[in-house]
């Protein structure tokens, strides 16, 4: 499952921050525990996300819907200014895209509908 491979992914980026912040690599203490902490909350909220959609709950394709556009206006945000990284908002915007594809299909609708 895409949203299951998405946490995992954002379980990684969580404890790469938390090591980074640890180890002083952040600018400021203060951004490094900000950055931390709002990567804890994306994290926690995907894995409600996870869990609510292996249970087939309909509020899961709101929550997930939600955290996609915000990934995917991080992803568009990675391909302008100064530290642009084009692949890294490819990388974003591309399963985010396809993600809400999915949540809106018939076949995902159907299994989520049945409460």
């Amino acid at each position: 499952m895409l949203l299951t491979a998405e946490f995992v992914a954002m379980l990684i980026v969580t404890i790469v921050i938390a090591i980074a912040s640890a180890t002083g690599q952040a600018d400021t203490l203060a951004g490094g525990i900000a950055f931390l902490v709002l990567a804890l909350v994306a994290t926690i909220w995907l894995a409600f996300i996870v869990t609510a959609a292996y249970r087939g709950h309909a509020w899961m394709r709101g929550a997930a819907i939600v955290f996609q556009v915000l990934v995917f206006a991080v992803g568009v945000g990675c391909f302008r200014g100064l530290t642009a990284v084009p692949a890294i908002g490819l990388a974003l915007v591309v399963p985010a895209v396809v993600i809400v594809a999915l949540l809106v299909s018939p076949p995902v609708v159907k299994v989520t509908s049945t409460r």
